[in-house]
């Protein structure tokens, strides 16, 4: 929404303050915290097993879609999914960046068996990515088995304003990229192929913003009100998307998917971008060595270990994965940047002076379990 636009919906607004509405609106911001943790629990799990299931949810996704589902075959042993229903075909139309999402989901979940004393066996089932059954898992008790800190798991946070410009420490920069040298690839804020990266993701966002099928799947996935973030759990929300005070009032008082769709919108989304890629220490891309299913899941496994060890340092990272995602500016990319590799990340980062808590909705166990 531009300034005066804006000002015109916000000055409504206070009228319809004055006339009391105020008092009955969606006064505050919906968030994790809010969800309502007394919840039937349909599926015979045992604490053990929600406990695992439930942190492994808490991996990335795009739009924060959670595009997995975990089918119960006996305790302790189950087919992790494919959930079709949450695919965006809009901007990931062969599944890749769901085939990610799981990788993520299935490192969070090895993470968390093992910090209970279990070790995981997988079987990757899935022949592509539209495969329904994806992997199979086995749990089975370990007394040697690592403890892992769960809290790195239930903080993790997109970090989307407020970056800073500081080049990354010489001893920060070698933490992240250790043991990863032919997959992570470091494009500081110096140099000519991060301009190149700041003007093209400025670039997709526009093409993405005026390609209707992306903005009509964008508009499907914002829950403006605190009633539709409640009842989904999962999505964009006015929190997650770090909209805050006034302007988030609005958005969730008066704001709706064909909202999404008209020029105003579509324009704010392109100056968000254009001030999110001004502020950075560089970019950080992850590349992999072929795109089958078993690469891209290994992928998304590498994307989420790097993701749980940058806040104790002050890091934060924010994939902003248009270029990849639109025709154009994908078919440049490896040789304007020199590298030969499939691009499956391309993350803004730097330094952060806080780190907020984790805001982005996710829905019950019970909710992606299937018998």
């Amino acid at each position: 929404m531009n300034r005066k636009k804006f000002l015109g919906v916000a000055g409504g607004a206070v009228l319809v303050v004055a006339g009391g509405y105020y008092l009955q609106s969606d006064k505050s911001n919906f968030v994790r915290a809010d969800l309502e943790e007394n919840f039937p629990e349909k599926i015979p799990l045992t604490a053990d097993e929600r406990n695992i299931l439930f942190l492994a949810s808490l991996a990335p996704s795009g739009h924060n879609t959670q595009p997995w589902f975990v089918q119960y075959i006996e305790p302790y042993h189950w087919i992790i999914g494919n959930d079709k229903s949450k695919w965006l075909p809009g901007v990931d139309p062969t599944q890749r960046e769901t085939m990610l999402s799981i990788g993520a989901f299935t490192q969070n979940l090895e993470y968390a068996a093992s910090n209970l004393g279990y070790q995981c066996q997988f079987t990757i089932l899935a022949n592509n990515n539209q495969d329904e059954q994806v992997l199979s898992v086995k749990l089975t008790k370990a007394s040697n088995a690592p403890k892992y800190n769960i809290e790195k798991i239930k903080q993790r946070r997109t970090i989307r304003s407020n970056y800073l410009s500081e080049v990354l420490k010489k001893e920060d920069l070698d933490a992240l990229m250790v043991g990863e040298g032919d997959a992570f690839h470091w494009l500081p804020n110096t140099s000519k192929e991060h301009q190149y990266l700041n003007e093209q993701t400025i670039e997709a966002n526009r093409i993405q913003s005026y390609r209707d099928a992306a903005q009509s799947e964008l508009a499907d996935w914002i829950r403006f009100s605190s009633k539709d973030a409640e009842k989904h759990a999962d999505g964009l929300t006015t929190a997650s998307m770090e909209i805050k005070g006034v302007p988030a009032w609005v958005l969730r008082n008066f704001y709706g998917k064909s909202s999404v769709m008209k020029k105003n919108f579509r324009e704010q989304s392109i100056d968000t971008a254009r001030k999110q890629v001004s502020q950075s220490a560089g970019w950080l891309l992850i590349t992999s060595k072929d795109n089958a299913v078993a690469t891209l899941l290994d992928t998304g496994r590498r994307l989420q270990k790097l993701w749980l060890s940058i806040r104790e340092k002050g890091i934060a990272i924010h994939p902003m994965t248009q270029i990849l995602e639109e025709t154009t500016t994908n078919a440049e990319l490896n040789s304007a940047i020199g590298i030969r590799d499939p691009v499956q990340f391309i993350l803004r980062t730097g330094y952060v002076k806080a780190y907020p808590q984790p805001v982005s909705l996710r829905r019950a166990v019970d909710g992606f379990v299937r018998m």
